[in-house]
């Protein structure tokens, strides 16, 4: 292994044009001005070769595929459960009567309150386990969905949201770590692009079931919380059956050799956060352009659609549900794509060609607002399906789920605010009233306010991922843990790990074998 300069702060990545083969950057020791200067150099596209997507996809043994599944089911019902706020914006809005605006909090809340759920779910499943900090996290997700159904008066809907915040904010960065952990090196990006697209997944299977749950019975809104509760019995029982990830086994070893395994998971810590405290302060501004792009650009457009641009119940469902396959589409393909193009350099060539359709996407009044929606969300998770891997590879081993889940929800902590500042910057701008009925409803202007909210975001977006770090092909597993190794001590590092005590590669296969189907080098 390459000496490792243990006072840089990211001395145990490799750059976007390194060799998989050395865990060392090239700009460990840098100076910040050398370090400044290499930024735009090594954004240019390695244009690495890597296989068709379809032999890409073929390294997964059945139990990543599993692997990858329960993470995708449990990522696509944290959206789905999240979006049926936005989606009953007006019909909880005369439920409670209060404003949109004042409904917005509860998605607001919602935000601020994940960053609480990585923390405590974070550590607990990098101290002990993914297996049963996700299955918690479900029965947290079953419980409050219902007592969302069953509010009375909007304190109690604030209340409730606010419990669901935590519960939500302690998934992500296990999912990412359940599905990118044992993934063969070649195949993370695609796997990184299927996987973020459990979100877009779930705001799809969200508007469909609202379309048919929502004021269709006498109970009006909350059959959708109700229905909501459901599903997350069955990917709990998913999950049980499956072991945990060979990395985290891997680890644990390590840690067992010792005379404290608590010890050695506080020492892990201190080696982290001595080397890493720079990269997480980055990773926590990065998430919160992330996440005000992604926030910024979907949780008040169904209202834009139907309060703007009086757009029917059915036209809304079918403008979101396209767009969604956009955003599914778009995850996918920016995700495979950035294995050869690097991270950095497909975050802002998406993050352009979204800003270049921001006027189509927030001022056409008709249906044909359908193509732009389609490929705006496609820019949007495009950007985004990189971020599981991108996080991942740039994360300290031992806390790759809590810093990974952190970084994203501190992220949301930053941007929760982002659809109460559009519905507030919005009410400046006001419409002719709405008559329907007897009933004057207020109309806004939403389209606008969207789209120079996320030109301001997309303009953050860029300089961030412009100036920030890469990592990609960096190797997860234990032999490649500088960490872990100064942690836990070299003597006993060494013995776990070069007297073949960790399966990792006997389970999975390396990735260097694994990374000469259809092409000679992966990185």
């Amino acid at each position: 292994m390459a000496h490792v300069d243990e006072k840089a702060p990211y001395a145990h990545q490799t750059t976007s044009h390194g060799s998989e083969d050395e865990n060392t950057a090239d700009y460990v020791g840098m100076s910040a001005g050398r370090y400044v200067a290499t930024r735009i150099p090594t954004l240019r596209p390695p244009f690495a070769p890597i296989p068709n997507p379809f032999k890409v996809l073929a390294l997964l043994n059945f139990r990543q595929w599993m692997f990858f599944l329960v993470a995708f089911l449990g990522w696509t019902w944290d959206a789905f459960d999240f979006f049926t706020v936005s989606l009953t914006v007006s019909e909880l809005a005369e439920q409670f009567d209060r404003s949109n605006t004042d409904i917005t909090w509860g998605i607001t809340l919602v935000l601020m309150l994940r960053s609480v759920g990585a923390i405590i779910f974070g550590i607990w499943a990098d101290r002990w386990g993914r297996k049963i900090p996700f299955c918690a996290n479900l029965v947290l997700f079953i419980v409050l969905e219902l007592a969302t159904g069953f509010c009375d008066t909007y304190q109690q809907f604030l209340g409730v949201r606010a419990l669901y915040g935590i519960a939500m904010g302690g998934l992500y960065g296990n999912c990412a770590a359940t599905a990118l952990e044992d993934c063969p090196g070649p195949a993370r990006g695609i796997v990184s692009g299927m996987l973020q697209q459990g979100y877009a997944f779930g705001y799809l299977l969200a508007t469909a079931f609202a379309r048919g749950l929502v004021g269709t019975t006498s109970h009006g809104w909350r059959p959708l919380y109700w229905f909501g509760a459901g599903p997350p019995v069955l990917i709990i029982l998913f999950r049980l059956c499956l072991p945990e990830n060979d990395a985290f086994i891997e680890r644990q070893r390590v840690r067992q050799a010792g005379t404290s395994v608590d010890k050695t998971f506080i020492a892990e810590g201190k080696v982290a956060l001595k080397r890493h405290w720079l990269l997480l302060i980055y990773l926590v501004l990065l998430m919160a352009g992330f996440n005000f792009m992604s926030h910024g650009s979907q949780d008040l457009y169904p209202t834009m659609l139907e309060n703007q641009f009086n757009f029917s119940a059915d036209k809304v469902t079918v403008t979101q549900v396209l767009a969604n396959v956009g955003a599914m589409t778009g995850g996918t393909i920016v995700g495979y794509a950035s294995q050869s193009l690097g991270r950095r350099f497909s975050i802002i060539v998406m993050s352009i060609v979204g800003g270049a359709l921001l006027y189509p996407y927030g001022f056409i009044g008709n249906t044909k607002v359908i193509a732009p929606a389609f490929f705006e969300q496609f820019c949007v998770q495009g950007a985004w399906g990189v971020i599981p891997v991108h996080l991942m590879e740039l994360s300290p081993g031992s806390f790759r789920t809590f810093v990974v889940g952190t970084s994203y929800q501190l992220g949301n902590l930053v941007s929760s605010a982002s659809s109460t500042i559009e519905a507030r910057i919005g009410e400046r701008f006001p419409l002719p009233p709405k008559v329907s009925e007897g009933k004057t409803t207020k109309r806004y202007q939403y389209g606008k306010v969207i789209a120079i909210f996320m030109g301001c975001v997309y303009a953050y977006v860029i300089l961030l991922t412009l100036i920030g770090p890469e990592n990609r092909g960096a190797k997860l597993d234990v032999k490649h843990d500088t960490d872990l190794a100064e942690a836990a001590g070299a003597d006993r590092y060494n013995a776990v790990v070069k007297d073949g005590a960790t399966g990792h590669e006997s389970a999975s296969g390396s990735d260097e074998e694994k990374a000469r189907v259809g092409t000679k080098e992966y990185s």
